[in-house]
């Protein structure tokens, strides 16, 4: 039997992993709308695998408004959790997708700058919590199954 504090530790750490998740994203995403946030990501999107492409087809600003786009539109996915938890779901994988690819610029950006990588070493919990995120989210939403018994 889960006690009232056990129970509402939970629920507090839950609420807390989920919306911090999601206000970093919003946050960094609405940040990559700024110059010198689109220079400090052009030379890990230049290194990428994954991002390359994105300042061969575009000037660096555009690069970073449409990482920022993704990003803020994930967190807003991740945020709908009581009201869609599909939606939340979908975003809370998006996410985890997302700090897998920035976790990859550890290992593809030559000379990567000390304090970079200590930055971004943090999404390492960010991918926990946004993995935790989308099982749970899946489990809400999930069928239930009928109480009765199926036929064979």
């Amino acid at each position: 039997m889960i006690s009232i504090s056990q129970k509402w530790t939970l629920s507090a750490g839950q609420a807390i992993a989920r919306y911090s998740v999601a206000f970093f994203f919003l946050a960094f995403g609405v940040a990559k709308f700024t110059p010198g946030e689109a220079a400090s990501i052009h030379p890990l999107l230049v290194h990428s695998p994954f991002l390359f492409w994105l300042p061969h087809l575009f000037d660096q600003q555009m690069a970073s408004n449409i990482i920022g786009v993704v990003e803020i539109t994930l967190s807003a996915m991740v945020a709908a959790r009581p009201i869609a938890p599909r939606i939340c779901t979908i975003g809370s994988y998006g996410i985890a997708l997302s700090l897998l690819v920035t976790l990859s610029f550890l290992i593809t950006t030559p000379h990567l700058d000390p304090a970079l990588s200590s930055f971004i070493i943090k999404d390492l919990t960010l991918l926990g919590v946004a993995l935790w995120s989308a099982g749970e989210a899946a489990r809400a939403s999930a069928p239930r199954l009928l109480s009765k018994p199926q036929p064979t």
